[in-house]
């Protein structure tokens, strides 16, 4: 004999595959509990994927903080660096010059192109304390001495440069005393010619399609700052201590200096994804209670079919309780069974995430996963243990929510009223 309560034994029976419409809403209310775990655990791990990689991309290649002179540049940089750098919160510090330039490209055969990235200037001996930068050189080397210039692989493919081409500089205040010798024959500008010596990848089309990187000593002239930079980069040991580092560098250093953390530099994209996952999951919440919704159906039709059978238990008697308990079984059934598949058709989907872009890009010959607007290669995710079992656990009650209703009316039946049922 089994030691399965009967309730349990009655309503595993019941839900054997049969030719009638209540088979057909049972196995249409499990795919449905199916396809809604695997959606909402595809999509939200995906967004945590995104949110996830973008920060570690952020983080690569900026800094946590960045120190400016309010109004002005900093001049006599190194006590300040020194001081920023005994703060229990950081871990590096290193001077910066940031700003667009003009570039033009020099090829040895065709029209130049011109473009205007961001140039930022480095100290080759601190970057590798500071970003991935140095560890990102997909072509050439890091290599920044005697007009040396870093340019990344979506901007070398747009302007279609290599290692070892050279290109022009043009800063802001070389266009304003471009403009000024405008007409005057005597006069000749010197332009900055620059080597490419290398081509980094982060991993982020913005920072590969808009940056370029040269030496601090050349960003100063170009910008002629003379010994003066633009500001400090801080790195810290634990970048989501960056507010409390921030406050506690505002008051060592004093109002005139201006403090800028990642977060708040980054603040409208990292917020408007959380906001996006939150709003798939409440949205995408609704095939769950679809489904519910078919379980209350098929469990409904079934307490109407089997009332008889009902009134017999009662006579025979079992409670209230353990009639309730046979229906509500049923959708306890149901729940698990399309959880446990929606699990596992989520798991495997995931894991063949890139492989199913790259088939449907080869077949249909259209980019489903375009870098340029999502920012990365690769599609990412990030299964969260946590984000699993919400919704996992949330599936499960809505479905043992769904046999609720047909489970107290099977239970409230009168065994005589039942028995006379047509």
């Amino acid at each position: 004999m089994s030691r399965l309560p009967f309730e349990l034994l009655l309503a595993l029976r019941y839900l054997r595959p049969k030719r009638t419409a209540v088979s057909v809403i049972t196995l249409i209310s499990i795919l449905g509990v199916t396809l809604g775990v695997a959606v909402l655990i595809i999509v939200i791990s995906v967004m945590t994927g995104f949110d996830h990689d973008l920060r570690n991309k952020i983080l690569g290649f900026n800094p946590q903080l960045r120190i400016v002179e309010r109004g002005r540049t900093i001049h006599e940089y190194e006590p300040l660096r020194r001081l920023v750098s005994s703060n229990q919160y950081v871990k590096a510090v290193a001077p910066y010059v940031l700003g667009r330039v003009l570039l033009e490209t020099q090829p040895a055969n065709g029209q130049a192109q011109f473009d205007a990235p961001i140039l930022r200037g480095i100290d080759p001996n601190l970057e590798s304390r500071l970003s991935t930068l140095p560890n990102s050189i997909v072509e050439g080397k890091f290599d920044l001495s005697n007009g040396g210039v870093l340019v990344g692989t979506n901007f070398a493919y747009d302007k279609g440069l290599r290692v070892g081409d050279r290109v022009l500089l043009y800063s802001p205040e070389e266009l304003k005393k471009l403009k000024e010798k405008e007409g005057k024959e005597n006069e000749k500008l010197t332009l900055s010619e620059y080597e490419v010596r290398g081509i980094f990848d982060v991993g982020y089309y913005d920072y590969d399609a808009m940056f370029i990187v040269t030496s601090l000593e050349d960003a100063q002239e170009l910008y002629v700052l003379g010994d003066s930079v633009h500001g400090l980069l801080v790195v810290l040991k634990d970048p989501y201590q960056a507010p409390a580092a921030a406050e506690e560098l505002s008051r060592t250093l004093g109002s005139k200096y201006d403090i800028t953390t990642w977060m708040e530099e980054n603040g409208n994209l990292l917020g408007a994804l959380v906001v996006e996952k939150n709003m798939m999951f409440f949205l995408l919440f609704f095939i769950m209670i679809v489904a519910a919704l078919c379980i209350l159906s098929a469990l409904i039709t079934f307490v109407v079919q089997k009332t008889r059978e009902i009134g017999m238990l009662k006579a025979l008697g079992a409670t209230d309780l353990q009639v309730a308990g046979l229906f509500l079984s049923q959708s306890g059934f149901i729940g698990s069974v399309g959880v446990a598949l929606g699990f596992g058709l989520a798991r495997l989907a995931l894991a063949y995430r890139n492989e199913f872009l790259i088939f449907m890009r080869r077949v249909t010959g259209f980019e489903l996963f375009p870098q340029s607007i999502y920012m990365f290669d690769k599609l990412p995710a990030l299964i969260v243990p946590g984000d699993i079992l919400l919704i996992c656990g949330s599936a499960f009650v809505i479905c043992l929510l769904g046999g609720l209703i047909p489970a107290w009316r099977a239970g409230r039946l009168k065994p005589v009223e039942a028995l006379r049922y047509e």
